[in-house]
């Protein structure tokens, strides 16, 4: 027979084992955000999953709608939406106050590349375009001009950029990429994009670089059509893909794949809606694993060949995580009803979303994003970085 003492001491080293992590006795961690997905609805799950834009200078019903009623994780903002500083810094600290009572914070996006894809007020002063910066050709500049961007966009609170491109300009006929490009050499491309990355980034907001599988060598415009590269992977892998390639071995935080017909790979559908290319490519082939992002699905390469509601339905399964939405308030309530209705009829898998919506719930956790209240900016601050960085490309 045991002693009572001993029994004791056995009674607590089995509790202690099973209490522990693993060997050397660390606490097993609890993953807050796997309880915070347990803990959604459906209806929350699948709005985490849209960026929408919407019209207008000020929050409207629709746009408290979408946020209050349908959860959207996030939205972005064009030159639509901006009249001026005072007006942007007021409608961001509006569309925060508006999702303060929601679970998750919201992201607040814009496509701030430099050049002329700008939506900052004229208040802040201009960048130069990214082949300009490409071929200035510097080491220090192109972080420098991130971390610019990304102060750009935390000033006013936004929290997420669409950049940088890390798209190859090897097509002269290309009417889309053109002065966004770093220029049409790969190694340049991806030195000066990773860099660009990591300034937004450590400016503390969320780069995503974009457009994947690469829309430098395309001839139509996604915006009014459906773009076609015949290229094979051989060839792929060692042009098109290597910023990619290079930003994932960086740890890219988030990848926007673009509406572009890869024949070699899948002829049947754009890449945006393609499970070979970002679950088969992106994911598995290159070992992606953080948030990807669908380009807009009312541009016309997806919407001239799908329903909406299809497409975001085609999207998810392949692979994506969030569904990208600027146009018109009936397309995000078409988007998420659909999503919602094949979750429920088992076209999309329960887990297919939880996963997204993981991911996405890190990415938020890991940048720290709050709905957080910005009661002044200081413009000259910014402007003052940007006259002093002028002299590299005025010479």
């Amino acid at each position: 027979m045991i002693p009572k003492n001993q029994l004791m001491i056995i009674m607590i080293i089995i509790l202690t084992i099973f209490f522990s992590g693993c060997p050397g006795g660390k606490t097993r961690k609890t993953d807050t955000i796997k309880e915070q997905v347990s803990s959604m609805t459906l209806q929350e799950k699948i709005g985490q999953m849209v960026i929408a834009g919407f019209e207008g200078y000020e929050i409207d019903d629709n746009v408290r709608q979408i946020i209050q009623e349908y959860y959207i994780g996030g939205v972005i903002l064009f030159r639509r939406n901006v009249k001026n500083a005072d007006q942007l810094l007021s409608l961001v600290n509006y569309l925060k106050q508006t999702n303060s009572v929601n679970k998750a914070p919201i992201f607040i996006s814009a496509d701030e590349e430099g050049g002329e894809v700008s939506r900052m007020p004229d208040e802040i002063k201009k960048l130069p375009t990214n082949k300009t910066i490409g071929e200035i050709n510097n080491n220090e500049l192109p972080y420098e001009i991130g971390n610019i961007l990304g102060e750009e966009l935390k000033t006013f609170g936004l929290n997420m950029d669409f950049a940088p491109v890390l798209d190859i300009n090897s097509n002269p006929q290309n009417p889309v990429i053109g002065d966004r490009s770093f220029g049409d050499n790969p190694e340049i491309v991806s030195r000066i994009g990773i860099k660009t990355m990591k300034g937004i980034r450590d400016a503390g907001v969320i780069s995503v670089v974009k457009h994947f599988p690469g829309h430098g060598d395309t001839s139509v415009d996604s915006h009014v059509g459906l773009p076609s590269v015949n290229h094979d992977m051989d060839r792929l892998m060692n042009f098109e893909l290597i910023p990619f390639i290079e930003a994932i071995k960086e740890e890219a935080d988030a990848v926007m794949v673009a509406h572009i017909q890869m024949e070699k790979i899948d002829s049947d559908n754009p890449a945006s809606l393609s499970k070979s290319v970002i679950t088969g490519l992106l994911r598995e082939r290159l070992g992606f694993n953080g948030v990807i992002i669908t380009d807009d699905l009312t541009m016309a390469a997806v919407i001239n060949h799908y329903s909406i509601r299809d497409a975001a339905i085609k999207a998810v399964n392949a692979g994506s995580d969030i569904i990208l939405v600027c146009h018109e308030h009936n397309n995000l309530i078409e988007v998420i009803n659909g999503i919602k209705e094949a979750v429920k009829n088992g076209a999309i898998s329960k887990s297919r979303i939880d996963e997204s919506v993981y991911r996405i719930l890190k990415l938020k956790q890991r940048f720290g994003l709050k709905d957080d209240w910005i009661d002044s900016i200081d413009i000259e601050k910014i402007n003052h970085k940007i006259n002093h960085l002028n002299t590299y490309w005025t010479q």
